[in-house]
């Protein structure tokens, strides 16, 4: 009896370091004793007001902090938003990954890239599968996903079972492998498990999620109706069965196939070399060998179905494309629904191949990879979890779900909406937030990360909405005496040709402001910069209504 009742009191501590205020970014600590575990480590897409940001990636101080406990990553499946951030978060944390194959051939690509694939220790995981680490025990469980090789993971410690769903949908007729393992959810559900953590992100849809062999139908039909055309489909580089479809249906319909966008040829390359892809023999071509085929016997699978303004769709659409040109009568097939966030994006690229002539599809040409509302109840009644946390969703998604768990007979107080950076703890006996880490994310502009800041970012939207003023000004070495200036550099301001009486009266009002530094005898630049600052600026406001950032430069010589 005694050993009972400490069981009953261990605890383990859930950590969601992203994931849970917008798609993307999903990463999750699990914390127990002296032994921490991630599962995921995603990036999301920067949005409007992340001016020249690149992606965002998952703040780990918490994880760099307790870096003794960390013992691996375990990874769900191979889409971004829970892969992309591993090669920035390995440099500075190596530890062993866990996933199944083409998991870890789509994590290989980016190891590669950022030279870390030496570096870092990796184990291909079979469904049924655990491994244990320290006091976990992780077991891979089969899951449907728009990607081959999707897991749910059953974490097993001494406090209790959590099963993390990963992103998932249940397809009893999947295009790849074999259908989800409802029995093993069930069995799990029969043990006792202490917490699901469960997809949320089709929780405010009705229903089910439509098999993915639907799709196939539907580009049967545009194949059939579009047969004098070019056809170019957009889709995510990581949807294989997508783009295994396209190809099964091209060669049905004797055309050749022409693979757009770096993302997309990696991974077909890696998707094709592990078995998750069958390419029929003389149906991939190369895009110089394009010229030499009529349009009706060409489809090319490019990305870009997320407006993202680097990707190959989007530089056909602004015609900065090297090797292609849309052409009146082009048939472009969107395979994706807009991310929340992308679809201005998404439209921009749109309208811009429709005016190039170009006919725009996207109706039933995609179905999601997440689960729907009965979907997601039938995961409960399985489950039969003691808590709730959904995860995977913007804070509406998560509420959604949170009514579906209770609708399930889950107890409201034991539902957890959290934020990134709650620390839950839980045992058999209670639950509760105990405190809270950083999670707000990292942003990666070029080469650089976490260098570009809260601070940075106001400066460029202050920039981009106001415009600069570079006020340039040449002093005596030792006397202040004006020696040459001020001189008067305008950008996003005015248009300086246009408006030589503004920059005269500028030059004065700086004039006027070196004359009183003078007056009072302050010689101290930092003070005589703010001077000019002020002046100016009461003018312009004055005068035009205006701020821009000023920016006054003194040179001594």
């Amino acid at each position: 009896m005694k050993n009972d009742m400490n069981e009953e009191c261990k605890k383990i501590k859930i950590i969601p370091l992203g994931g849970l205020d917008k798609i993307g970014m999903n990463i999750t600590a699990f914390e127990y004793e002296d032994s921490i575990i991630v599962v995921d480590c995603g990036i999301s897409f920067p949005e409007d007001d992340m001016l020249g940001i690149d992606l965002v990636i998952p703040d780990v101080t918490y994880l760099m902090e307790n870096k003794e406990k960390v013992k691996g990553f375990f990874i769900t499946h191979g889409h971004e938003d829970h892969i992309g951030a591993l090669p920035y978060i390995l440099k500075d944390l190596n530890v062993p990954v866990y996933a199944t194959k083409l998991t870890i051939g789509l994590i290989e690509i980016k190891l590669k890239e950022h030279n870390l694939l030496n570096k870092t220790k990796r184990k291909t995981v079979k469904h049924g599968q655990s491994i244990n680490l320290g006091p976990f025990r992780v077991e891979f469980i089969k899951t449907n996903h728009s990607i081959a090789d999707a897991s749910a993971l059953a974490i097993h410690t001494q406090a209790g079972i959590i099963v993390h769903t990963g992103d998932f949908k249940i397809d009893y007729t999947p295009l790849f492998g074999d259908t989800i393992d409802l029995q093993r959810f069930a069995e799990l559900g029969k043990k006792g498990v202490l917490a699901l953590l469960c997809d949320s992100t089709n929780a405010k849809r009705p229903g089910f999620t439509v098999s993915e062999k639907l799709v196939a139908k539907t580009f049967d039909n545009l194949f059939a109706e579009y047969t004098s055309n070019r056809i170019i489909v957009a889709t995510f580089a990581s949807n294989v069965d997508r783009v295994q479809q396209i190809i099964n249906t091209a060669s049905k319909f004797g055309r050749k196939v022409i693979v757009q966008g770096r993302s997309m040829v990696n991974v077909m390359e890696v998707a094709s070399e592990l078995g998750y892809i069958t390419i029929p023999e003389n149906t991939l071509i190369d895009i110089e060998l394009m010229k030499n085929y009529p349009d009706d016997k060409l489809v090319l699978i490019t990305t870009g179905s997320q407006g993202e303004a680097m990707a190959a769709l989007s530089r056909m659409a602004a015609s900065t494309h090297r090797k292609v040109t849309i052409k009146p009568g082009d048939a472009i097939i969107f395979s994706s629904t807009p991310i929340p966030g992308n679809e201005k994006a998404v439209s921009k690229v749109i309208n811009e191949l429709a005016m190039k002539g170009a006919k725009v599809i996207f109706e039933d040409t995609h179905v999601s990879g997440h689960a729907c509302q009965e979907e997601i109840k039938l995961m409960y009644s399985l489950v039969k979890p003691k808590y709730a946390i959904p995860i995977h969703g913007e804070y509406s998604h998560l509420m959604a779900q949170a009514d579906l768990a209770v609708s399930m007979g889950i107890d409201k107080e034991n539902v957890f909406l959290l934020q990134s950076g709650n620390v839950l703890e839980l045992s058999k006996e209670m639950a509760e937030i105990v405190g809270q880490v950083p999670a707000k994310g990292i942003f990666v502009d070029g080469l650089g990360v976490g260098d570009v800041g809260n601070i940075v970012l106001k400066d460029r939207q202050y920039l981009s909405q106001n415009g600069l003023i570079i006020v340039v000004m040449t002093f005596e070495k030792g006397s202040m005496q004006l020696l040459s200036g001020p001189d008067i550099v305008s950008r996003g301001f005015i248009y300086v040709r246009e408006s030589e009486p503004l920059m005269r009266e500028i030059r004065n009002i700086v004039k006027v402001s070196l004359e009183k530094c003078q007056d009072k005898n302050i010689s101290d630049w930092g003070k005589i910069k703010n001077i000019i600052k002020d002046d100016l600026n009461e003018y312009l406001w004055k005068e035009l209504r205006r701020s821009p950032l000023i920016l006054p430069i003194i040179v001594e010589a």
